[in-house]
């Protein structure tokens, strides 16, 4: 289950963001997860339950975005979403099977964290 491993990291990253911007409480975060990455979400979800039972990040709701794979000819370099499998994919304008560029489709990311500050997590008004 590389999905914990894979987590892991990116609950570093998170504590790492949030002492960098002062938030004491992680209340939402956003993952892009391509494709081609071979995540499986509900893998993702139980993985960040674990890692996440308490602390600052006990709670916070972990939103998993796919993100479709995009290619480019290697023949006509025409870019293109398959509709169905990526290996032989058929380029819609000229047909080709193979060469093809992964342009999108393997990344995995953090588009967002959202949570409270300290003002925030005492009930303060911002100034």
């Amino acid at each position: 289950m590389h999905e914990m491993t894979m987590l892991s990291s990116v609950t570093q990253i998170i504590a790492e963001e949030m002492e960098q911007h002062g938030l004491v409480r992680l209340s939402r975060v956003t993952l892009k997860s391509g494709t081609l990455a071979g995540l499986v979400p509900e893998a993702m979800r139980f993985a960040w339950e674990v890692l996440t039972d308490s602390g600052p990040l006990g709670g916070a709701e972990l939103c998993v975005e796919n993100v479709p794979v995009r290619l480019r000819c290697g023949d006509c370099f025409r870019e293109f979403a398959p509709e169905e499998q990526v290996v032989f994919a058929v380029c819609p304008v000229c047909g080709q099977e193979l060469g093809h560029k992964v342009l999108a489709g393997r990344e995995v990311y953090i588009e967002s964290i959202e949570g409270e500050d300290h003002c925030a997590a005492k009930g303060e008004a911002a100034a």
